[in-house]
C-alpha cells in the first residue's frame, strides 16, 4: 500500500471517532470502540464471499449430527475461522430499530468460531455494544466500517475493468495503523503509557536484518522458528518470517517458518491473533507440544506465565517493555514486593559452575527478565543454534551491583561467550520514548573470529530525520541506514563507530575497604595481633579484571599511597559485569578558543555601551 492510500485509510478510520462517537462517548473510550470494530470488519469482509455456501454446509452437518465441524467449515471459508450467523456486517446496517439491531448484532457475534470469540472477549466488544446501543450509535458505526470507500481486507478491491481500486491491507500495514491510531488516541486524551513502546516498522526491519542476514549462508532446506516474548501486534514476527523466506528464495532453498509469541495487552494480543489468522501465517491457532496443545501466540505475562514452557527456537527477537515494574507478576504468584527472592522460575534461576545463580533484577524494571527468558530458549542441538536480538534501554548495560540479578545475567552471557554485539541506536527513534536504545545480539554459535570478543557499535548518528514528528519519534532508520549498521556489524573491524574488546574487559571485582579503629590517642586498636576494623568506615572499590596485578595490585597502587592503614576485606569480593558506551565513544565537546570568547565579550560591551549610565539616570 502506497503512502497516499495509507493516509486516506488512516484519516477515514480516525474521522469515524470524530464523526460518530463525539459527544456520546469520552475521548478515552474512542479506542475501545474503533480498534475492535476495525479488526471485526477485517475478519467479516473475508467471510462475505462464502457466506451462503457456509450456511448450507452448516445445515447439512447439523442434519447429519456431525460433531467436529470446525475443519470442514474452515475448508469452506479458506481461513481458520468462520461465522454461522445469517448476518454479515453489511446486512446488519439495514436494520433501523436500535433494539433489534442490537439483538441481531449479538447473534452475529455469537456465530463466530472459538478463536474469534477469544478475540472479541479480549476487546470486551459485547460490553461496548450495550454502550453503543444506549447512545444510538451502533448503526452509524457499522455503516461507517462497511463503507465502500475503504478496504480492510487482505485482498484488493478491483474495479469493473479488473484494476485495483483499493489496495489490500497487509499485516504490516494493519499493525502500523493500529499502533498509530493508539498513539494518536492516547495523545488526544493526554495518556502516556510508560514502558510501552510500539516498535516502528523501520526499527523492526533492522532487528530482522540483524537476526537473519549474518547467518544467511547457513539457511538450508529446513523448518525454522521465530519467537517474540513481547510480540505486540506481531510485526517483528512477520517481518522476520518474510526476511527468512526472502533469503531462502534467493538461495533456492525451501523453508518453512513458524512463528510463536506472547503478549500481555488484550487489545494488541487480539489484533495480533486476528491478523496472523487472516494473513495465513497460522493455519490453526493450536499446535501440539508433547501431550499438550499450545497456542502459537499465548496470552498473559511472559514473566509470570510461560506460554511456551520448555520450547526452544532458532530466532528470539523482542522489544520488551523497559522501565516497567513487574510487581504484578509477583502478585500472580502470591508474593509481595519484599518476597521477590522467593519468585522461582527455572528461566531466571540457573545452576552455573555448580552454583545456583539468580537473574532476578530490581522490582522497578522487567526488561532483563525477558533477556533471561530468551536465553532459556536457546537451541544446542542444531548447526544454527539460536540468535537473540533484543532491544533495551541503557540501564541494562550497567544497572545492579556485583552479585545482583542484572549483573549476574551479564556475567553469565559474557563468561559463556554468548554476546556478539551491542548496538547503540539514536534517541527519539520510538513513538513515545525520547531515550536512546540498545540492541543486544546474543548467540550460542559465534563465528570463529568473534570468539572471546564483544563488538560495540555506535549507531547513534546513523539516522534519517523525519519531515514531521510522529509523537516523540523524529527520525527513522531507513534502508540505507540499516545497510550501514549491518555493514559495521558484519565487517567486525575497529573503526570510529565500531570497537572490539575481549569479554573480560567488562568484568570487575567489588571489594570492601575499611579503616582501622583508633583509640582516644589515635592509636590503631589491635586484637590478636590484627587491627580491628571500623565498620562505619566502609568503602567499596571497583577493580577492573584487566587491572595489572588484580585486586592486590590495585590496593598497592590506588589505595595504600593515599591511605596507608586501609584494610582490604578479601572475603567481601564479588564479581560484577557492566558495559559503558560513554567510556568508549564519548567525544568531549570542543572548547571555544580565547579569540571567540573575547569577540563575544566585545560584542556585548558594544551593545550595552552607556546602558549603566542610562539606568542610573546620569
Amino acid at each position: 500500500m502506497n503512502q497516499s492510500h495509507y493516509n486516506k485509510l488512516f484519516s477515514f478510520i480516525w474521522n469515524i471517532a470524530t464523526d460518530v462517537l463525539v459527544y456520546a462517548f469520552e475521548k478515552g473510550e474512542y479506542k475501545k470502540i474503533i480498534m475492535p470494530m476495525m479488526v471485526l470488519r477485517r475478519i467479516d469482509v473475508l467471510l462475505e464471499p462464502t457466506k451462503e455456501t457456509l450456511l448450507a454446509q452448516k445445515e447439512m452437518l447439523d442434519k447429519n449430527n456431525i460433531q467436529n465441524q470446525d475443519p470442514i467449515l474452515y475448508n469452506v471459508t479458506g481461513y481458520p475461522f468462520y461465522n454461522t450467523s445469517k448476518f454479515t456486517m453489511k446486512s446488519l446496517k439495514s436494520e433501523i430499530d436500535p433494539l433489534r439491531l442490537k439483538m441481531n448484532f449479538i447473534d452475529y457475534l455469537n456465530g463466530f468460531s472459538k478463536d474469534v470469540q477469544d478475540i472479541l472477549d479480549k476487546f470486551h466488544l459485547r460490553q461496548m455494544v450495550d454502550n453503543l446501543t444506549e447512545a444510538e450509535r451502533l448503526g452509524s458505526i457499522i455503516e461507517k466500517f462497511t463503507d465502500d470507500k475503504i478496504n480492510l481486507s487482505n485482498k484488493p478491491v478491483l474495479d469493473d475493468e479488473g484494476l485495483v481500486r483499493l489496495p489490500a491491507l497487509d499485516n504490516h500495514t494493519m499493525g502500523t495503523i493500529f499502533e498509530e491510531l493508539l498513539r494518536k488516541f492516547n495523545e488526544e486524551n493526554n495518556v502516556t503509557e510508560a514502558g510501552e513502546h510500539f516498535t516502528p516498522r523501520d526499527y523492526v526491519k533492522l532487528l530482522a536484518d540483524i537476526a537473519v542476514l549474518p547467518v544467511a549462508d547457513k539457511i538450508t532446506d529446513n523448518t525454522y522458528s521465530i519467537y517474540d516474548g513481547a510480540c505486540g501486534t506481531g510485526g517483528i514476527l512477520t517481518i522476520a518470517q518474510d526476511r527468512i523466506q526472502e533469503i531462502a528464495k534467493n538461495l533456492d532453498k525451501r523453508v518453512v517458518v513458524n512463528i510463536f509469541g506472547q503478549e500481555i495487552q488484550p487489545e494488541t494480543y487480539a489484533t495480533c491473533k486476528a491478523d496472523l489468522m487472516i494473513s495465513g501465517n497460522i493455519k490453526s491457532f493450536q499446535y501440539p507440544f508433547g501431550t499438550q496443545q499450545r497456542e502459537f501466540i499465548a496470552f498473559d505475562s511472559t514473566i509470570s506465565r510461560d506460554g511456551h514452557a520448555g520450547e526452544t527456537f532458532d530466532f528470539c527477537i523482542s522489544n520488551p517493555p523497559f522501565g516497567t515494574p513487574w510487581k504484578e507478576d509477583l502478585k500472580k504468584r502470591g508474593l509481595a514486593e519484599k518476597d521477590k527472592k522467593k519468585f522461582y522460575d527455572s528461566r531466571f534461576q540457573i545452576v552455573h559452575k555448580e552454583e545456583e545463580i539468580s537473574f532476578i533484577p530490581d522490582i522497578s524494571d522487567c526488561q532483563m527478565l525477558f533477556l533471561a527468558n530468551n536465553l532459556s530458549r536457546m537451541r544446542e542441538d542444531t548447526a544454527l543454534g539460536t540468535r537473540i536480538v533484543e532491544v533495551h534501554n541503557g540501564s541494562s548495560l550497567f544497572t545492579g551491583d556485583a552479585g545482583s540479578g542484572a549483573s549476574n545475567l551479564r556475567q553469565y552471557i559474557l563468561e559463556n561467550d554468548l554476546l556478539e554485539a551491542i548496538i547503540a541506536m539514536p534517541e527519539k527513534d520510538f513513538y513515545n520514548a525520547g531515550i536512546g536504545t540498545y540492541i543486544w545480539v546474543v548467540t550460542n554459535r559465534k563465528e570463529e573470529r568473534r570468539k572471546g570478543f564483544v563488538q560495540l557499535i555506535d549507531a547513534t548518528e546513523i539516522k534519517t530525520p523525519l519531515r514531521k514528528n510522529l509523537g516523540e519519534k523524529n527520525c527513522e532508520t531507513n534502508e540505507a541506514d540499516r545497510a550501514k549498521i549491518l555493514q559495521l556489524l558484519m565487517d567486525f573491524k575497529e573503526t570510529p563507530q565500531s570497537k572490539i574488546f575481549p569479554n573480560n574487559e567488562f568484568g570487575y571485582w567489588s571489594v570492601k575497604v575499611y579503616q582501622p579503629q583508633r583509640d582516644e590517642q589515635g592509636n590503631i586498636v589491635m586484637k590478636k595481633g590484627e587491627p580491628v576494623i571500623d565498620k562505619k568506615s566502609k568503602d567499596v572499590e571497583i577493580v577492573p579484571f584487566r587491572y595489572e596485578g588484580g585486586i592486590e595490585g590495585f590496593f598497592e597502587n590506588e589505595i595504600k599511597p593515599y591511605s596507608p592503614d586501609a584494610i582490604i576485606d578479601m572475603k567481601s569480593v564479588e564479581t560484577g559485569y557492566e558495559l559503558s558506551f560513554t567510556k568508549y565513544f564519548y567525544k568531549p565537546k570542543q572548547l571555544r578558543t580565547i579569540d571567540e570568547i573575547s569577540k563575544d565579550i566585545r560584542g556585548i560591551e558594544e551593545r550595552t555601551d552607556g546602558l549603566l549610565n542610562e539606568i542610573l539616570g546620569k
